[in-house]
């Protein structure tokens, strides 16, 4: 299932009408700041951590 032009303007107006304008780019910067650390997590090596905390 494939989202359409109408659905995504619809969802951008729904989410202007609840957050306003200026919450938004808050809210997209600590999302994308979250999945950078999550990618970060995922890629780093775990017997790395180990040796650092020696």
């Amino acid at each position: 299932m494939s989202f359409g032009p109408l659905e995504i303007i619809l969802v951008i107006v729904v989410l202007l009408l609840l957050f306003g304008g200026k919450k938004i780019p808050e809210l997209m910067r600590g999302l994308g700041q979250g999945m950078k650390e999550f990618k970060k997590t995922q890629t780093d090596d775990p017997s790395e951590e180990k040796k650092k905390e020696v």
